[in-house]
């Protein structure tokens, strides 16, 4: 089974220039996990999304590769039934004319 989060778009503190420290700037999250679903042991896709941004609003990352890491590992903690797990972040206002994201692919 296969649950696509795309387009997940808030607000956090993220980054490590000066200004991105104090003021919120937009991110866009997509997740896409593959797992072995049964009727009793199911991913229900709002904890995901829920956790993902839990993580990066709570973390307040400098880093978009420490976020990664921090949202993959809360998911994975959440869930054990994933086989592979992916992630991308885009910060869509921090450069002009150009969406910046970071992205990884995770098997267990």
């Amino acid at each position: 089974m296969k649950i696509e989060i795309e387009d997940f778009t808030f607000t956090c503190i993220i980054g490590v220039l000066n200004f991105e420290r104090v003021e919120q700037q937009r991110v866009i999250v997509n997740i896409t996990i593959e797992y072995n679903y049964t009727k009793d042991n199911f991913i229900n896709y709002a904890d995901v999304a829920n956790i993902a941004k839990e993580t990066i609003k709570t973390k307040k990352f400098e880093l978009l590769e420490d976020a990664l890491i921090g949202v993959k590992e809360a998911i994975i903690k959440e869930f054990d039934n994933i086989e592979k797990l992916y992630i991308k972040i885009s910060k869509p206002d921090i450069l002009d004319n150009c969406i910046v994201s970071l992205s990884n692919n995770w098997k267990f």
